[in-house]
């Protein structure tokens, strides 16, 4: 569908964003698909099962900080219910999502590709948001300011 480019919050979300670059560097998103998709609420993605209970193994502490809010294509990790459970998911915001500030740690924006959040996330779906077909994510690589 095409490409985004994300800037991180490293300084703010050092932990999470350290986590993201981890993986992204060893490949681990490269094949998922986007999983989970709300329009008008967000897309979600890596997750190594592909129906939202999986992730890398390792889970990291809830952070997050006043100044990173759930603006239209933020980017924040994806948890079960326990605030310290979030692992490898992730979701971009489609639409501003302020509900969710404070309570799922924002580490990153879309700064180019909006066009292509908004796509995946008019995609067609199951009853579960599931695309009725997988949209995959080729590959992230992370490049230095």
């Amino acid at each position: 569908m095409g490409a985004m480019t994300v800037e991180l919050y490293e300084v703010r979300a050092p932990n999470t964003t350290s986590n993201f670059i981890e993986l992204a560097n060893r490949g681990f998103y490269n094949g998922l698909t986007f999983h989970r998709v709300i329009d008008n609420f967000m897309i979600q993605g890596g997750d190594p099962k592909g129906d939202g209970t999986g992730g890398s193994g390792k889970t990291i502490k809830l952070e997050t900080d006043p100044e990173l809010t759930h603006v239209d294509g933020a980017v924040a990790m994806a948890r079960s219910a326990h605030p310290d459970s979030a692992s490898s998911q992730f979701y971009i915001c489609d639409g501003a999502q302020h509900r969710l500030d404070g309570q799922y740690a924002v580490f990153g924006r879309v700064i180019n590709g909006m066009d292509v959040v908004r796509a995946i996330a008019e995609v067609e779906t199951d009853a579960r948001d599931r695309p009725v077909e997988n949209v995959t994510i080729i590959l992230i690589t992370i490049q230095e300011s």
